[in-house]
C-alpha cells in the first residue's frame, strides 16, 4: 500500500545542521503553508504544548535502518531494533516531538525546544492533552537515560 502525505508547513530556526545534542532552549517558527487560513492556529495558544509530526527529509532512504544497531553507534549501549530507539534514520523517517508554545501568530507557530533544523517539513501539529499523556509511570531502560544526558542542555 502506497501514502501519500503532503506537509502543512515548514520549520524556521537558526539551526542550519543536525546535531545530537543541545536542543534545550532552541526557539523555532513552523510556518505553515499558504493553504491554510489564519484560523487554522486559532485556540492553540490556550494549550501550553503541542507535538509536532515531522519528516526526517535529509536522511537519504539508502542509510535507513531496518533492524537493530547501539544507538549513536555506541557499543556501551546495547543493540536494540530501530523501534526501540528514536534515531532519524528510521523507516519512514517520521519523528514526533512535544513541544511548548510560545506564541501564534496568523499563520506562523512559535515553539521552543523542536528538534528539528531549519527547512523540515511539518506533516501536522496538535495540541498535547494531559488525557493523551501515559496514565501510569513510564518505564526506560538505563541507556536511554545516559544517552538522553545532555540532548536537552
Amino acid at each position: 500500500m502506497e501514502i501519500s502525505v503532503k506537509p502543512i508547513g515548514i520549520v524556521e530556526s537558526d539551526r542550519t545542521d543536525f546535531e545530537n545534542d543541545c536542543w534545550g532552549g532552541e526557539e523555532s517558527t513552523i510556518v505553515l503553508s499558504a493553504e491554510f487560513p489564519e484560523e487554522a492556529l486559532k485556540g492553540i495558544e490556550e494549550f501550553s504544548h503541542v507535538e509536532v509530526v515531522f519528516l526526517f527529509d535529509r536522511v537519504d532512504p539508502a542509510n535507513v535502518h531496518m533492524g537493530s544497531r547501539h544507538p549513536r553507534d555506541n557499543p556501551k549501549w546495547p543493540s536494540v531494533g530501530v523501534f526501540a530507539q528514536r534515531v532519524k534514520n528510521r523507516p519512514n523517517r517520521i519523528g514526533t516531538t512535544i513541544c511548548r508554545i510560545v506564541g501564534a501568530d496568523g499563520t506562523r507557530l512559535r515553539v521552543n525546544e523542536l528538534d528539528v533544523i531549519s527547512g523540515t517539513p511539518v506533516l501536522d501539529i496538535k495540541p498535547v492533552m494531559t488525557e493523551f499523556l501515559p496514565r501510569e509511570e513510564i518505564r526506560q531502560p538505563s541507556w536511554s537515560h545516559e544517552l538522553m544526558r545532555y540532548y536537552w542542555k
